[in-house]
This record gives C-alpha cells, sequence and structure tokens, in this order.
C-alpha cells in the first residue's frame, strides 16, 4: 500500500472504526458458546443449554452490528474491497454468522436434542472459522491500514 493512500473506514464515530470496536463480543460469545456445549454434554446440567442459547443470541446481535459496520466500510471505500484479504474476510465471516444463526435455531430445541451432536458440531465450526477471518481482519488493519489514522 502506497503511504500516501488512507483506507479509512466508513462506518466510524469520532474517526474510530465501528467494527473493530464490535466484532470481539460475538467472537468471545460463539467461544464461550462451544465451551458451555462442551460443559452440557459432559454434565447434562441444564444450566450449561440455557447459556449455549443466550451465549448464542448476543453473539448474533452482535455479529450482526458489527457485520453492518463491516459491509458499510466494504461497500463505502472502493480501497478496502481491493484489499487482497477484504473477500475472506467478508465470506468467512459472513458463514461464521449463518452457522451461528442455525446453531441458535438447534438450540432453540429441548436440551439434549439441542446440543448434542448437531449442536456442539455448528459451535466447534463457527469457532475454527474465527481465528482465520481474525487473521485476515488483522492483517487488512495492521499490513494495508484500514480504517487506521496516519
Amino acid at each position: 500500500m502506497q503511504d500516501d493512500v488512507r483506507v479509512r473506514s466508513t462506518a466510524q464515530i469520532a474517526g474510530h472504526p465501528i467494527h473493530p470496536m464490535l466484532v470481539p463480543i460475538p467472537i468471545v460469545c460463539f467461544i464461550g458458546a462451544l465451551f458451555t456445549d462442551i460443559a452440557y454434554v459432559a454434565s447434562a446440567e441444564i444450566m450449561w443449554a440455557d447459556f449455549s442459547a443466550w451465549l448464542l443470541l448476543v453473539g448474533i446481535i452482535f455479529g450482526v452490528l458489527a457485520a453492518i459496520a463491516g459491509l458499510t466500510d466494504f461497500l463505502g471505500n472502493r480501497l478496502v474491497r481491493t484489499q487482497a484479504p477484504a473477500w475472506p474476510h467478508l465470506i468467512g465471516n459472513a458463514v461464521a454468522l449463518v452457522l451461528a444463526i442455525f446453531n441458535t435455531m438447534i438450540h432453540m430445541r429441548d436440551a439434549w436434542t439441542s446440543v448434542w451432536p448437531t449442536g456442539l458440531v455448528l459451535s466447534a465450526l463457527t469457532v475454527l472459522i474465527l481465528p482465520v477471518t481474525g487473521w485476515l481482519g488483522w492483517a487488512m488493519v495492521y499490513r494495508h491500514g484500514v480504517g487506521v489514522a496516519r
């Protein structure tokens, strides 16, 4: 990237990009849902299945908000779309969010059928995507300067 080119974030508050402020919440919620699914499978305590359902719901709410902010940046600045990690980051996060939405629908059933095996598998798949999309997001900020004030 050239030093004179700014890849500004379109969705921002007082010059601070919104997308990176929101993404930690769904990440933590989806990882927490995986751990509470594992705890439920190990213990059969209904509390863990309930925690999973709530973590997934909060993760989806903030994931959608982060997706809106990220999509605003993606569509609002042509230079964001030209960065190599942009498309895989967008597609990977969309896949993770769709998996989490399906997982939430699965978790709405009774506890035993909601967690084992489908809920646990969907939680694990969602969490396996996150390091890849996180790395791509990191590359966009630290290698390509997306949303960084100079």
